[in-house]
C-alpha cells in the first residue's frame, strides 16, 4: 500500500512514543524476569508491526514509511531506525549514566525532528524512512 502524506506533527510523535514507553514500562513491571528484554525487542521491531506502526503510532494514527517507495516500514527498517532508542534503553540499567544517556538521545532526536524539513530523526536517516499521519 502506498502513502503520500506530509510529515507527522511533533506532538503526535511524542505522544505515540510516550505510549510505547508506557507499554515497555508495563512489561518490565508485570513480567520482571523477561520484561526488560521484551521491551528491548519491542523497541527494535515496533515500527514494523501493524503496517508500519508501533502500538503507540497505531493509536495516534501515525505510520512509518520507506522514502524509496512510500511502502510500510519493514522489520529491517524498524530495527535500523530504532537503534538509537535501543542503545539508550540498553544502557538504562547502568545507574545514573543510563538515565543521562536516555535524556541525551531523546533531546538530540527531538532537535533533529524539529530541524529537519521532513521531520526525520537520525534513525530515519539510517533506515531511509519518515513518519506520516495515517
Amino acid at each position: 500500500m502506498s502513502y503520500d502524506r506530509g510529515k507527522a506533527s511533533i506532538l503526535l510523535r511524542c505522544i505515540a512514543k510516550v505510549i510505547d514507553i508506557l507499554i515497555i514500562a508495563a512489561a518490565v513491571k508485570l513480567i520482571p524476569q523477561v520484561g526488560y528484554y521484551a521491551g528491548l525487542v519491542y523497541i527494535l521491531i515496533s515500527d514494523g508491526l501493524f503496517s508500519g506502526s508501533s502500538i503507540g503510532k497505531k493509536i495516534i494514527r501515525l505510520r512509518v514509511v520507506s522514502l524509496a517507495d512510500n511502502s510500510d516500514c519493514s522489520f529491517k527498517q524498524s530495527v535500523l531506525r530504532n537503534i538509537p532508542f535501543f542503545a539508550a534503553v540498553l544502557l538504562y540499567i547502568i545507574p545514573l549514566i543510563g538515565f543521562i544517556f536516555i535524556g541525551i538521545i531523546a533531546a538530540v532526536e527531538l532537535l533533529l525532528i524539529i530541524g529537519n524539513k521532513e521531520g526525520r530523526r537520525i534513525g530515519d536517516e539510517i533506515a531511509g524512512t519518515k513518519v506520516i499521519e495515517a
